[in-house]
């Protein structure tokens, strides 16, 4: 005799399957933002792990204190604005710095990701995540505010022309600040400078 197993209501399979998104917010495997006018509305506790902060200390703050200067934070918000208006969506690989602890004003390469609630108002409010990137690529040798800025860039692949249009200055400059990263990464090559830097 062939028994025949009743497959349950989707209505309790939905429930049984209940997720808790507060819960799955805070326990995410990344740094998690909500945020408002590039402040911080609302950050999850790997966040404040990554960044060696309280929670307190994040909350309804500008993102500028996560950023080794100011230079770096307005030029990081002109390039993700630019991004999130042609997307909607940024990704890009930054030097931060944390905040407290031992590891206090140590930079870091971070990769951030961000999406704007409404893509024709890019910084009104955003989901950002946070990925620290420190165990496969330290930062080494002791850099400028714009060498991290071109460094960064060239791990994006871009070209000394594409960098300049990016942060505003000469193709010329930019091979300046290349040549200063070769000379302190020891590199040969712009090739062996990206994969010193990409390996610290």
């Amino acid at each position: 005799m062939l028994t025949v197993i009743a497959e349950p209501p989707a209505q309790s399979v939905a429930a049984a399957f209940a997720i808790d998104y507060r819960l799955a917010f805070e326990l995410a495997p990344v740094g998690l933002v909500l945020s408002r006018h590039r402040t911080i509305i609302d950050c999850n506790q790997h966040l404040c792990e990554m960044f060696g902060a309280a929670r307190e200390q994040l909350v309804n703050r500008s993102f500028e204190l996560l950023y080794p200067s100011l230079l770096e934070f307005e030029h990081a918000g002109a390039r993700t604005a630019t991004a999130l208006l042609a997307n909607g969506v940024c990704s890009d690989n930054r030097v931060m710095k944390r905040l407290d602890g031992r590891f206090k004003d140590q930079t870091f390469w971070c990769h951030v990701t961000g999406r704007s609630v409404d893509p024709r108002a890019p910084h009104d409010a955003g989901i950002w995540t946070f990925e620290d990137m420190s165990s496969s690529r330290p930062v080494k040798a002791k850099l400028t505010g714009r060498e991290r800025e071109v460094a960064a860039a060239l791990l994006d692949g871009l070209t000394s022309k594409a960098i300049g249009r990016q942060l505003g200055i000469s193709h010329r400059t930019v091979e300046i600040y290349r040549a200063r990263l070769m000379r302190k990464h020891a590199a040969k090559t712009t090739a062996d400078l990206v994969q010193r830097l990409t390996t610290g």
